[in-house]
């Protein structure tokens, strides 16, 4: 068994989760391409990707096993950037998975499908506690919820909230929920279509959800992803909802990849005005005031106070995080 040593191969902290790639892992072709990917999240996949059968379910479990042991430390991604998707909590294959990549000192997220309850992270959280207790990984686990059905989005209050158990360290922390689009549809009848109205509802309360207990909310899938402006699009929909990133199936390409990470992020515009916040509310309560007018582009003034400075708080904590440049303002 292999010990993450302390040498740095990578940033140790994963401040912007923007991008999650899935990669099959019965493909030792496509396990190989994911080291060179610059997702920010790598998510090797034992569910959806993978063939139903215990043969190729239990071959891909012992293939992605295999990758991350005998895969040179230097070369895999750091394992902040490194999730495995399980096959879900009813499946006869879920103890197994969760058993086996739990071995791996490089693994710190666990995607969990078809979470519908509280009760189902609580099953998720005594699995994690059970396999963690063969081995020493002194490292909290980060639990990705996967919302795919009607009675995920019902109960999304109760996921959301979930309390643990036992601390992060033993039996892991719920860090996101995601939106799985396709999943979803399936179970409710929803149709899907290109103006993704039928699914704003259900997420925006995610991302709501999410926000309200401290979690990362991921955005679904886009299906149209050889359509670059309707991938941009998309990304721009879900960041306006609230969103902090998305899933991709096909995010391999540095193009897709690039479209995402520039979409999650500020624009330049919203940059400078949140500079301009910053300053001139920071000038503002010099004075023992607690409010400004904004100079507007068009002409007029748009009243600043407590709330907008928070948002452009929010604005400038990002762009610092992506390293994007901070205008002076002064």
């Amino acid at each position: 068994m292999r010990t993450l040593s302390t040498a740095g191969n990578g940033k140790t902290d994963q401040a912007l989760r923007r991008s999650y790639l899935y990669v099959p892992s019965s493909s030792d072709q496509m396990l190989d391409k994911s080291l060179s990917t610059p997702s920010d999240i790598i998510i090797y996949d034992l569910e959806d990707s993978v063939p139903p059968s215990p043969h190729d379910k239990d071959s891909a479990r012992q293939r992605l096993s295999t990758f991350l042991s005998r895969t040179p430390e230097h070369k895999l991604p750091h394992p902040e950037r490194i999730a495995v998707r399980l096959n879900d909590i009813t499946t006869p294959f879920f103890e197994n998975d969760i058993s086996e990549i739990l071995k791996s000192p490089f693994v710190r997220t666990l995607v969990l499908p078809k979470i519908h309850s509280a009760r189902d992270l609580h099953h998720v959280s005594r699995a994690v506690r059970t396999s963690r207790a063969r081995t020493s990984t002194p490292f909290p686990i980060r639990i990705i919820a996967s919302v795919e059905s009607a009675r995920s989005a019902w109960n999304l209050g109760e996921i959301a909230s979930w309390a643990l158990e036992y601390g992060p360290d033993v039996g892991g922390k719920l860090g996101a929920l995601l939106f799985a689009a396709e999943d979803y549809c399936a179970d409710t009848s929803v149709v899907r279509t290109p103006s993704r109205l039928e699914l704003l509802y259900v997420r925006s309360q995610i991302a709501t959800a999410a926000k309200a207990f401290g979690l990362d909310a991921i955005d679904m899938v886009c299906v149209n992803y050889k359509d670059l402006n309707y991938l941009k699009d998309e990304c721009e929909d879900g960041r306006r909802l609230g969103f902090n990133g998305k899933a991709n199936t096909q995010a391999i390409h540095p193009t897709q990849v690039d479209i995402i990470h520039s979409t999650f992020v500020p624009t330049e515009k919203e940059i400078f005005r949140a500079a301009k916040i910053l300053h001139q509310m920071e000038v503002a309560h010099s004075s023992q005031k607690g409010a400004i007018g904004l100079e507007m582009e068009g002409g007029g003034k748009e009243m600043i106070d407590a709330p907008m400075l928070k948002q452009a708080e929010n604005i400038i904590r990002v762009a610092k995080a992506a390293g994007l440049e901070i205008p002076g303002v002064g």
